[in-house]
């Protein structure tokens, strides 16, 4: 069939091509630029992906093509991102871009210039039984992205292929050096391009002025004072500029709570802070792989970032949202996140977290 590829520049897609190939599939490469640089933004890697995604295709001997989605990525992501941040919430644009970029736009896109399928460099797995497509995790545990993958639906998974989703990355590279690829020893990306390589609060002041105010320890005393409650999330270490303190212990100081109106950042002493634990969280309406929620109360594992190691909850589906809680203590649950349920190898599907037990997480203990 005739497939298009999302090849970004970046070993992962390049391999994805190579396999699609090898599978007997008529394969196009479409490159998606989503971030307009400019002097706001700093240096993106954008140019230099673009080059590396053209060699590549040019390599395996594939049609290239190029769309500029920076215009949807800017509406359908980045002012929700910068939203999030005035609410003093923590967002994942991965999430946001998956389902409105990569998997809706880039769809659309893929399918009038005559493409059957789409396909991408993600480490997940797609099948189908019953007539139900499931979202899996990869076969690489270390490197699974089903995490943000959780907001697709049927639609796109019907339409999409991962042909890195049974293998690992180490045999990644080793494809890509067998066939020459020019992106065999390519370092794998990270962060968010729109951002690049400056200073994030530096960055987020661009779109957000700061905004200075106190920070205090939750019992009210004074501890010092911070650039913008915007800047920080729960469990954060580095970078609070708070030194040692008179009778104070040597325990490093952590992020507990944020009061956005009254400009306030709560800090305590210790990792493992009381202030930082929780039971149960709700969430926002959430959003099936399948379509609809597997039952109203049910049992899973769950996850509120990623690389988490899975967490095992109970579920309940509220007409607002979720609301869950979990057999352990969790610690630096954080609003504006992803909570993504799992039944083992399977995807269910996921939510933003909107509020926490713990102690500024904004629910009442009890339920």
């Amino acid at each position: 069939m005739k497939v298009m590829l999302g090849i970004s520049g970046g070993v992962d897609s390049s391999v994805a091509a190579l396999l699609l190939l090898r599978a007997g599939h008529q394969v196009e490469g479409l490159f998606m630029q989503n971030w307009e640089e400019d002097e706001r933004s700093g240096p993106c890697t954008t140019d230099a992906d673009r080059k590396d995604a053209v060699a590549v295709c040019g390599r395996l001997g594939i049609p290239f093509h190029a769309r500029n989605f920076a215009g949807e990525y800017w509406d359908g992501v980045f002012e929700h991102f910068l939203a999030e941040y005035r609410a003093g919430r923590t967002p994942n644009p991965d999430v946001l871009c998956n389902r409105e970029i990569k998997f809706k736009t880039f769809l659309d896109e893929a399918h009038a210039l005559g493409a059957e399928k789409i396909a991408t460099g993600h480490y997940a797995r797609v099948d189908c039984r019953d007539g139900r497509y499931r979202l899996l995790r990869a076969v690489d545990a270390a490197k699974d992205q089903s995490y943000f993958l959780h907001a697709l639906g049927q639609k796109p998974l019907a339409a999409t292929l991962f042909p890195l989703g049974g293998i690992e990355k180490p045999r990644v590279r080793e494809l890509a050096r067998e066939a020459n690829l020019p992106t065999h020893a390519k370092k794998d990306s990270t962060g968010i391009c729109f951002i690049g390589e400056r200073d994030f609060r530096g960055f987020l002041s661009q779109y957000i002025p700061a905004r200075r105010g106190e920070m205090r320890s939750p019992d009210g005393e004074l501890i010092g004072e911070h650039e913008g409650v915007m800047y920080y999330t729960l469990g954060q270490r580095n970078g609070l500029g708070i030194g040692g303190r008179h009778g104070a212990s040597s325990e490093p100081w952590y992020v507990v709570g944020k009061d956005v109106a009254a400009n306030v950042l709560f800090v305590a002493q210790g990792g493992e802070s009381r202030w930082l634990h929780s039971r149960r969280l709700q969430s926002e309406a959430p959003t099936w792989v399948d379509g609809i929620a597997p039952a109203t109360h049910f049992r899973c594992t769950a996850r509120t970032r990623y690389r988490q190691t899975d967490q095992s909850c109970t579920v309940t589906v509220t007409d607002n949202g979720l609301d869950v809680s979990f057999d352990d203590t969790q610690r630096a649950v954080t609003p504006g996140q992803s909570l993504v349920l799992y039944d083992g190898e399977v995807c269910l599907g996921g939510a933003v977290i909107a509020a926490t037990d713990a102690a500024y997480g904004g629910l009442l203990p009890s339920v």
